[in-house]
């Protein structure tokens, strides 16, 4: 049977390079033209221990990770059982084991209806390919011949990520792939289900993070400054790599405190600057980012959010610091809160924070979270020529002219020296100050300062539309979600347009401050409205509706971190919300994806 769209799911120890081989695989996709979605996880371990990944293949565009497996391979049960959530197999779906595991009591709930093959991926890798490392390699070979997967292309992609290893490594890593294909045609041959696919135009195949990082560098970002911190911290390490060749310069601080500082004595210095971090990190630089607010410092702060609160689970996704990236400052300090929802808006949510913050001169929170930061996506090369960052307003420093840093301007926007500018020394500080940035302590320069920093908030609400809307113009049931809930929000959206069932979604990309007349416009034109999010205390809702934006009997689908929505999960709410019901999912088996008929 040919198909066009196909998932498969890996999971093993430490060791096993299970992560390696979805590296290769989804690497070889892209340069043959395919599409794809890579989503790995770990156990929360600092080294060793479980992992998994899922990778979505498709002819066409995939908005999501996709709903049930097709293919399984499991190289160790118990290490799957820690992944049995997010490695949920369809039945009749292949699994393919490990020879010498026993079989009797695999925990696969519907382990009768699937497909299982023994295969003795360890004694391969040994015996005949010659490298007990290689058991991940001769599974890609075992994958290509018995699937159709693209195998030159994975041959390729296996030389280019050892090439610097020597021949040797490259042709031994070959081989192994030789080894696994030649096991299934001398055992049983191509099953039936086969992933029919052309050559394509090449994708780039990266991660959220790393387009993070790419889009800050395209902005013209010279200066970053974290602590290491789960799932944000390879933005550090791709910045480190790549930044020093263009002049600028990545510090590793000591903590978060440290390197938000830093970052705002670089914007001081008139270089554009930005932090990475996560939730606690975030806690940690408050005070520093409201004196960013105050002084008028263009800043910008990653913070890739995962499980909390605390240490929480730091390898899993979560959407619970919107309240923290909105209402978490100290007095009322201007900001603004952009929220990407895949890997190709990380690029361009990056330099548009860089704008943002150096037009208006204010601190920038992009709120990313695990699955968008670390997962690894296909996308169209980036046009560098669409990004255009803002040069910081100059003033007028001719002799006799009197620079006031902190004018009270009819946008809220003063001009902007930095060190070494003749005539434009001046007073910076956290404490409230006056024009000129002499301090102040009394209410009237309180008043107007306030006053005159809060009018960029409404310029900027106004400026563009930061939002995106999919589906039907006058729905029987409007989606509001954001962030990276967008893929699974707007696939379930066109599946359910197409089966007759009238909805739509609107997703914001600008999260503070709201862009309320859009969002009015879309709740209005909604018979039923269903607020969907990844917060168990339901901060989206609570925050729309705090700003007056959600009609009494608004419908909620709310759950905890862990586990990424799936299409199918949100079609399940949004036909529940069609009949004026909130969607729930089994108690003993929390969020199971179920189908209609399961309902």
């Amino acid at each position: 049977m040919d198909c066009n769209d196909i998932i498969i799911g890996m999971a093993g120890s430490g060791g096993d390079g299970v992560v390696s081989a979805g590296d290769i695989l989804t690497a070889s996709a892209a340069a043959e033209g395919i599409y794809a979605i890579m989503l790995k996880s770990f156990g929360p371990q600092i080294r060793g221990g479980e992992s998994s990944c899922r990778i979505r293949l498709s002819t066409k565009p995939v908005l999501s990770q996709g709903d049930v497996i097709d293919v399984l391979v499991v190289f160790n049960w118990p290490d799957f059982a820690r992944f049995g959530a997010e490695l949920e197999v369809r039945d009749g779906a292949y699994v393919l084991v490990e020879e010498k595991d026993k079989t009797e009591d695999i925990p696969l709930p519907n382990a009768a209806k699937c497909k299982i093959t023994k295969i003795p991926f360890e004694k391969l890798a040994v015996e005949d390919a010659g490298n007990p490392k290689a058991k991940n390699i001769v599974t890609l070979g075992v994958l290509g011949a018995m699937f159709g997967l693209p195998v030159e292309g994975i041959k390729r992609e296996i030389e280019k990520k050892f090439k610097k290893k020597g021949p040797e490594v490259v042709a031994a890593n070959h081989k192994a792939v030789d080894v696994g294909m030649e096991y299934v045609k001398a055992h049983g041959g191509p099953a039936e289900l086969h992933f029919a696919h052309s050559s394509g135009k090449p994708l780039m195949a990266l991660t959220g993070n790393e387009a993070t990082a790419f889009g800050a560098l395209a902005a013209g970002c010279r200066f970053l400054a974290s602590y290491p911190i789960t799932p944000a911290t390879e933005i550090m390490e791709w910045l480190s790599r790549e930044m020093p060749k263009f002049g600028g310069t990545v510090l590793q601080a000591e903590d978060e405190i440290s390197a938000i500082n830093a970052v705002n004595g670089a914007s001081f210095g008139g270089v554009k600057a930005m932090t990475s971090t996560s939730g606690p990190g975030m806690s940690l630089m408050m005070e520093a980012i409201g004196l960013a607010a105050m002084a008028e410092l263009p800043v910008v702060i990653v913070d890739v959010q995962r499980g909390g609160p605390s240490t929480g689970i730091p390898t899993k996704t979560e959407q619970a610091d919107l309240m923290q990236a909105v209402y978490g400052m100290h007095g009322d300090a201007p900001h603004a809160v952009l929220a990407p929802a895949d890997v190709e808006d990380c690029f361009e949510v990056a330099w548009r924070a860089f704008d943002i913050a150096e037009r208006y001169q204010m601190p920038v929170i992009i709120l990313s979270d695990q699955l968008v930061g670390q997962r690894k996506e296909t996308v169209a090369p980036f046009n560098i020529d669409t990004v255009k960052v803002a040069v910081r307003a100059t003033p007028d420093l001719s002799e006799g002219v009197k620079f006031k840093r902190y004018e009270d301007t009819p946008t809220g926007i003063s001009p902007m020296t930095w060190p070494g500018m003749k005539g434009g020394e001046y007073l910076a500080s956290g404490i409230e100050h006056t024009e000129d940035g002499s301090p102040s302590s009394m209410h009237e320069t309180h008043e107007k300062m306030i006053e005159k920093r809060s009018r960029k908030l409404d310029a900027l609400s106004g400026e563009f539309k930061f939002i995106r809307r999919y589906g039907a113009d006058k729905p029987h049931v409007g989606i509001l979600a954001w962030g990276s809930s967008k893929g699974a929000v707007r696939e379930a959206v066109e599946k359910l347009g197409a089966n007759g069932v009238s909805a739509a979604a609107l997703i914001p990309e600008l999260m503070h401050p709201l862009q309320k007349d859009e969002i009015r416009k879309f709740v209005a034109s909604c018979k039923n409205l269903l607020v969907i999010e990844m917060s168990h205390s339901g901060q989206f809702e609570h925050y729309l509706g705090a700003n007056g934006l959600l009609p009494e009997k608004t419908l909620h689908y709310r759950v905890s971190g862990g586990r990424a929505f799936s299409a199918r999960e949100i079609e399940s709410a949004v036909r529940a919300a069609a009949e004026g019901v909130e969607y729930k999912a089994k108690a003993q088996e929390p969020r199971r994806m179920m189908g209609k008929d399961e309902e």
